[in-house]
């Protein structure tokens, strides 16, 4: 008589209690291999959060923030492939590693110019995926940034969360600095509303986009030499904002 087959399991179920190591997230639509994974991660104590799929998994990337996302290709509602490029949109530093059947070099290729990490096709060897994995790891907390960050005349500590503008305290409020952090780890890029909104403030729909605007026009006020003509937080018209150091 044949076992009834382990059913996926949700996003936001943990097969481990929380771990000094920090979360792995596995992107996987197959139940078995789900199970296997999360063996394999929860073995080396690690936190494991599994989504069984490419929407799903999105959601889980920005809920729990985890050290390293192991990721299928082939997902329902959205691939592995957006799913990568999305997740480095949202934090570049965090390794993702495709785990998928698919071999050929075009698609390794691929997935390396969109961000990934490292790929391993499966058929896997666990102990191999977990050398990876933890290397990946490895990498991303040599090179991880520091929590201090200067720009013209402003000094800004994170870790803290104080500032300074001209050698001077600036007093900025637990929601500018998250704004702040997240324009300074995508500087250069154009950030629409929508996305600061979703990101920085965990929705997108309410309250309005109008709250970006305000939050980045108190920002200029306290940071800009002169807010009137800012040199740092600037107006893309028709597209959103973008930091420039």
């Amino acid at each position: 008589m044949l076992k009834e087959i382990e059913p996926a399991v949700t996003a936001t179920d943990e097969s481990t209690p929380e771990s000094g190591l920090g979360t792995i997230l596995v992107v996987e639509d197959d139940p078995r291999m789900q199970k296997v994974l999360r063996r394999i991660f929860a073995a080396e104590h690690y936190s494991v959060v599994v989504a069984g799929d490419g929407q799903t998994g999105l959601d889980s990337f920005r809920a729990h923030r985890p050290v390293a996302v192991v990721l299928d290709l082939i997902l329902p509602q959205i691939s592995g492939r957006e799913l990568c490029q999305s997740m480095k949109t949202i934090s570049s530093d965090t390794p993702v590693i495709v785990l998928s059947a698919i071999a050929e070099v075009v698609d390794k290729v691929l997935l390396l110019e969109l961000g990934a990490d490292d790929y391993v096709t499966k058929p896997f060897s666990p102990r191999e995926l977990m050398a990876r994995v933890q290397a990946a790891i490895r990498r991303r907390r040599r090179t991880a940034p520091t929590t201090i960050y200067r720009f013209d005349d402003c000094e800004i500590d994170f870790q803290r969360m104080t500032a300074q503008r001209g050698g001077l305290p600036v007093m900025l409020t637990s929601h500018e600095f998250k704004l702040l952090k997240f324009f300074t780890e995508h500087a250069e890029q154009v950030l629409s509303r929508e996305l600061l909104l979703n990101e920085v403030w965990g929705y997108n729909a309410y309250p309005t986009t109008r709250t970006v605007d305000n939050q980045i026009l108190k920002l200029r006020q306290k940071l800009e030499p002169d807010p009137a003509n800012p040199r740092h937080l600037l107006t893309i018209y028709g597209a959103g904002y973008k930091f420039v150091p």
